[in-house]
């Protein structure tokens, strides 16, 4: 078996993000990263919708982002520290729309080790050096400047390392142009090694320690060092030099501290905490992440506690020395990894867990009514200041990034009854959790929408050339009548063209006529700025052209075509050109000839292509290229021609266009849908794409050097048009029976479209109710209450608020208790209150999929914890449904230890809309996997695997088995065969002899695996995943019995006792390979109707990824030697070998890579070619090939 590895969609959780001027613009960008992926995203200013301009993979762990620039400099590099034991530095180059590798600088072993650095990156402000530093003992410094041709160097490594010392976080100093300064949070565990009796490390110390490079000398010296009182967590640079005082902010528990060198004195101020917190009050609070904005005149921190709540942090002054830290609340937004603040007044939140979020700065929050806090008000040791949260005041939500991260779990299946199966995801953590439901499609958002008098049957919009805005959109309706929507004022000439002539209306209102000779009729017409060609009845077709006076001439002679024309199609005129070179022509015969309008050989015939069925309508594009400007500061791209045939059958055809010799070469086809495929040229992110019309709406673009053909997820639309306004520069303008609807795509490259529907803690599990297609889905949250706890506690609060108040003071303290006990902050924004660990809430939901309504809702009590779900019916149990629910009382993770579990039993009534609750069964341990078998019940009791049938009052147990070593985590079953996956001792085949009443072991794997999920592919073969990022594929040897005996007395000879201390019989592996981010769902199943069958799975981090077979040896062979001159034409960015990064824990054993192959297309045309001149292909061959696989098993 030989697998192709797809991703769908890449991951969408954000590790880091950075930002700078990386295209060398005025323009700030980001720079994030998403575990293995590294993306470049633009804010646009006007419209605040964030783009993705390039997404690349690294094969490699991104530990650490930085920004920097050199003294002086206009643009911003990328130093990035990764798993590969190298620095490596990266330069964004707009023209090529790549990141292009500066520097990569080895100094250490490939991983994530704890001596290898690469965890922590810091800058020098003034860009002069960078130091990469490991979690323990070594921290290397770089030397960055530039030489003559100022292009950017490094010196060799200085070395700044120091034995037995844990690094927390790194920062640069900014000390101006004095030596660069680099501050690390450090602990020495020298001592607590050593101390048998665990003193010294009950009282060790964290230091803050300064680095200093001396350029003169060329090497690191600790500077300074001393001893911090509290635990820090991380550590914000202060401007320095001509802007500030330079120094550095220590975050640590309950505090934030200032630290600078000299007689500068420490400035402390305690971390405000909220008014009437739930948490837990003896709980430390911590900052979690900060932005710096800096201007000329002022600078101010923003840092966010992990609450969520973002404290605007300001320092006063007083002569170079920081008299007070003045903090102000300033607003709550989910908790973030990373923030950074954009010069264009944009806050951009990157959440740790569901969507990120770009806002506006709308106020700086400085006149406002908030409370300022200082570190000069006096404060008993150990208090604090109190503060209100409240909803967004100084920011304002513009944008929304979807995150799928985390992907609890995930189901496919059409139960929307779409042809297409939809993708049932429970992601997210806490109360910011949902269930989101993803369809293969465009997101299309209304701009407007109008009813009309009638049914129109075409509309078009004219638009203006100096400015490109559509000022008006033209209707045709089936009378006759010509509707036209007048937006604001025009003037400008266009062209009216009907079956007995063409009107040329001229700007100054003249209008001249052509009129058809004879009784000849114009059936079809093809227009463009400056050309017009019609055809008339019987396959004649006459040209003309603009000259530079507007006059429009007709061309001499008249071209005679061998059947009647069905549908014509001219390209847009290229910037700096007088006309477009070729004209298409679509006829009867099932042809499609493509006739130049060269003046030199003007209406020759270039070419012609025989279709499979009757062209519908033609659409030249010009697609895939590089902006460029010509001298009149006209923006185009020049990139390659196409030639898009709809036909009459539901197909679309994309052919190549030569633009010399007007060749047609390279088809590919898609079928689209049931109608015959009508074409139309729209706009999409500056360049020009396809609308493709059948039974669905298709968009055909290419986005970051690829081709996209997505379905829209709308309704069926039967016209259209481009069309750009100030509101919405990129729009369509289509009809739909009879409404004329304005419609704008903003999500390109996104592969799915979602729905999602709120949850209140994080979903663990969910099963599908097969009658009803309802979900039953079981959510956990560790450090919560249930909503009755939450109530009790705040009851009680509000009761003792009024007890403290003093005589006079009792009415005041009513009222606050009463709005206390009223005021409801939203959780999803705001946090759900931390419990304290050993504290769990649950609940059980049985939710309408496709509605998204909640139709039962069962709360467990505090401290009860839902693991598993299973529905199934009991052969005793006659035609209901039950829904079994496993419950652990009582349980802590570390070390583990729980106080017992329970089986709750439901019955779905009221045609499967109502849980209606039976009993509950007690068990010894918690019931972490159900699986229906055979009429009865198969539950994983902690190590037990036990059979359970229906009883009146609870679950009867019927059989067990002792053998599986640590925990049971998912049982799969098959005819008489159970798969049961243990938490890190991989696959146990197990047996279920009835006559017996016996459980039986009689194969398991060879490795062991910290298995997350597995899924049954056949018989024997069992796909599994675990929880380093690895997915393998075991299978039982063809000679394995199933008949064992189990050996009680242990009488047995000794050669036959088994393996390794495990069962006798040991499977084999057929697959491993590293997906570089933890699956938590494996399926196998079809996306495609008509497609064939894959392996889906979906990672933490939000990625989705399919395994395909490969259908015969010759693709395999091509892909293998494909990715083999990949590897060494395209190492991945980084600096880690991809062979490796595939290979990370088990060698790479018959899966191709097909993200490595995909680069194909984004790299240099002339690497292209040698490539596939290796390969005896031709580069666009090779490009088919891999939009084949991709289009035979998913989209």
């Amino acid at each position: 078996m030989f697998l192709y590895n797809l991703t769908l969609q890449r991951a969408t959780g954000i590790t880091h993000a950075i930002h700078g001027n990386f295209s060398g613009t005025k323009q700030q960008e980001i720079v994030v990263s998403r575990g293995k992926i590294l993306e470049l995203l633009r804010p646009d200013a006007n419209t605040g919708k964030v783009h993705t301009l390039l997404t690349m993979e690294v094969f490699g762990i991104i530990r650490s982002l930085m920004a920097f620039r050199l003294t002086g400099g206009t643009k911003d590099y990328i130093v990035v520290g990764s798993d590969s034991g190298r620095i490596v530095i990266l330069e964004y180059q707009p023209s090529k729309n790549m990141f292009e590798k500066v520097h990569q600088e080895t100094f250490g072993k490939s991983g994530c080790r704890r001596i290898v650095p690469g965890q922590f990156l810091a800058v020098d402000p003034k860009g002069r050096a960078v130091m990469i530093g490991a979690i323990e003992k070594q921290k290397l410094v770089y030397i960055l400047n530039r030489d003559a041709a100022a292009r950017l160097t490094i010196s060799s490594p200085l070395e700044a390392h120091k034995a037995n010392t844990l690094v927390y976080h790194v920062v640069g100093v900014d000390v101006g142009f004095e030596n660069p300064m680099f501050a690390c949070l450090e602990m020495d565990y020298e001592e607590a090694d050593n101390d048998p009796t665990g003193e010294a490390a009950a009282n060790t110390q964290q230091t803050l320690t300064f680095y200093e490079l001396d350029l003169g000398l060329n090497h690191v010296v600790r500077k300074y060092s001393e001893a911090l009182e509290e635990h820090g967590n991380f550590l914000i640079t202060v401007p320095g030099g001509s802007d500030g005082p330079s120094g550095v902010l220590i975050c640590s528990e309950n505090y934030i501290t200032y630290k600078n060198f000299g007689d500068q004195p420490d400035i402390r101020c305690p971390i405000p905490r909220r008014r009437n917190d739930l948490d837990d009050p003896e709980r430390g609070m911590i900052f979690v992440c900060s932005a710096t904005h800096k201007t000329k005149s002022m600078f101010f921190f923003l840092a966010q506690t992990e609450q969520g709540d973002i404290f605007k942090v300001t320092l006063e002054t007083d002569e170079e020395m920081v008299t007070e830290i003045r903090m102000k609340y300033f607003d709550t937004v989910p908790v973030a990894t990373a923030m950074c603040v954009l010069k264009t007044g944009f806050l951009f939140v990157s959440s740790e867990f569901g969507n990120h979020y770009l806002y506006q700065i709308a106020h700086l929050g400085d006149d406002d009514d908030e409370p300022e806090f200082s570190s000069a008000m006096p404060l008993e040791e150990g208090d604090t200041f109190f503060f209100q949260p409240r909803p967004l005041k100084n920011l304002v939500l513009v944008d929304e990034q979807e995150n799928l991260s985390p992907i609890m779990s995930c189901q496919i299946a059409d139960l929307a009854n779409e042809d297409t199966p939809q993708l049932y995801v429970a992601c997210g953590r806490g109360p910011r959790s949902t269930l989101r439901v993803l369809r293969h499609g465009l997101e299309v958002s209304e701009m407007a929408v109008s009813e009309l008098p009638g049914n129109p049957n075409a509309v078009w919009t004219v638009r203006r050339h100096i400015e490109g805005i559509s000022p008006f959109i033209y209707l045709l309706c089936p009378s006759g009548a010509l509707i036209i929507f007048p937006l604001p004022s025009f003037s400008a000439p266009c062209f009216q063209v009907y079956p007995d002539g063409i009107r040329h209306i001229r700007a100054d209102k003249r209008v001249n006529e052509w009129k058809t000779p004879g009784k000849k009729t114009i059936v079809r017409c093809a227009v463009n700025q400056r050309q017009v060609v019609i055809a008339l009845t019987g396959g004649e077709l006459v040209y003309f052209e603009m000259d530079p006076s507007g006059q429009l001439n007709e061309y001499t002679e008249r071209k005679e075509m061998s059947a009647d024309v069905v549908c014509m199609s001219l390209a847009n005129v290229p910037p700096g050109e007088q006309r477009s070179r070729f004209l298409a022509v679509g006829l009867v015969d099932n042809t499609v000839r493509i006739i130049s309008l060269d003046p030199s050989d003007c209406l020759q015939p270039l070419s012609m292509q025989a279709l499979p069925a009757q062209p519908e309508s033609l659409c030249i594009v010009e697609m895939g290229g590089v902006e460029k400007q010509d001298e009149l500061g006209e923006k185009g791209t020049i990139g390659f021609l196409y030639l898009n045939i709809g036909l009459q059958n539901g197909v679309l055809l994309r052919t190549v266009l030569d633009p010399v010799t007007g060749d047609l070469s390279d088809t590919r086809t898609r079928y689209l849908g049931s109608r015959p495929v009508k074409l139309f040229r729209v706009r999409m992110q500056g360049q020009e794409a396809v609308l493709a019309m059948s039974s669905r709406s298709w968009l055909s673009y290419s986005y970051q050097s690829r081709f996209h053909l997505t379905p829209l997820s709308y309704e069926t639309l039967e016209y259209a048009s481009g069309f750009a306004s100030e509101q919405c520069p990129e729009g369509i303008v289509a009809i739909s029976t009879n409404t004329l609807r304005i419609l704008a795509l903003e999500k390109l490259g996104a592969v799915f479209n979602q729905v999602a529907f709120p949850m209140q803690y994080t979903p663990r599990k969910f099963v599908i109710h097969p009658e009803t297609n309802n979900l039953v889905l079981i959510e956990t949250d560790h450090n919560a209450y249930t909503e009755a706890t939450k109530a009790q506690r705040k009851q009680q609060m509000a009761e003792e608020m009024v007890e403290a108040a003093g005589e006079d003071e009792r009415e005041l303290a009513a009222e606050m208790a009463a709005a206390f006990l009223n005021e409801n902050l939203p959780e999803a924004i705001f946090g759900a209150p931390k419990a304290g660990s050993g504290q769990w809430a649950s609940l059980v939901r049985l939710i309408n999929p496709i509605q998204g309504n909640t139709l039962d809702l069962v709360q467990l009590e505090q401290n009860e914890a839902a693991f598993s779900v299973a529905v199934c019916r009991f052969a005793n149990g006659g035609e209901d449904w039950y829904v079994l629910v496993g419950v652990a009382r009582d349980m802590i993770l570390n070390p583990r230890s729980v106080g017992g579990g329970y089986i709750y039993t439901y019955r779905l009534v009221g045609g499967g809309d109502k849980l209606e609750f039976l009993h509950k069964t007690p068990v010894e341990d918690v019931p972490l996997a159900i699986a229906p078998f055979q009429g009865r019940v198969l539950v994983g009791v902690g190590k037990l695997l036990r059979i359970y049938d229906l009883g009146k009052k609870k679950l009867l147990r019927k059989c067990e088995n002792k053998h599986v070593p640590n925990l049971v985590t998912g049982i799969h079953t098959i005819g008489q065969r159970v798969v049961v996956s243990d938490i890190q001792e991989s696959l146990f085949w197990v047996r279920y002899k009835r006559n017996e009443n016996q459980l039986i072991i009689f194969a398991d794997d060879t490795h062991p695996r910290w298995v997350t999920t597995a899924c049954l592919l056949d018989y024997d073969t069992m796909a599994s995943a675990d929880k380093f990022g690895n997915i393998s594929i075991v299978r039982l040897p063809p000679n394995t019995s199933d008949d064992v005996d189990e050996d009680p007395t242990g009488n047995k000879a000794l050669w036959d006792r088994g393996l390794l201390n495990g069962a006798s019989q040991k499977a084999e592996v057929i697959v491993n390979y590293h997906i570089g981010e933890t699956v938590l769902s494996l399926q196998k199943t079809t996306l495609i109707p008509g497609g064939s069958e894959s392996l889906v799975y979906t990672t933490l981090s939000g990625g989705i990824g399919i395994l395909v077979p490969f259908t015969s040896h010759e693709d395999h062979d091509f892909f293998q030697h494909l990715e083999m001159h990949m590897r060494s034409e395209f190492p991945p960015l980084c600096g880690r070998d991809h062979l490796s990064f595939r290979s990370y824990y088990f060698p790479v054993k018959n899966v191709i890579d097909g993200d490595l192959c995909e680069q194909f297309n984004s790299m240099d045309p002339h690497k292209q070619k040698s490539v596939a001149e290796e390969l005896d292909r031709t580069p666009p061959e090779v490009s088919k090939k891999l939009e084949d696989i991709r289009t035979r098993y998913a989209f």
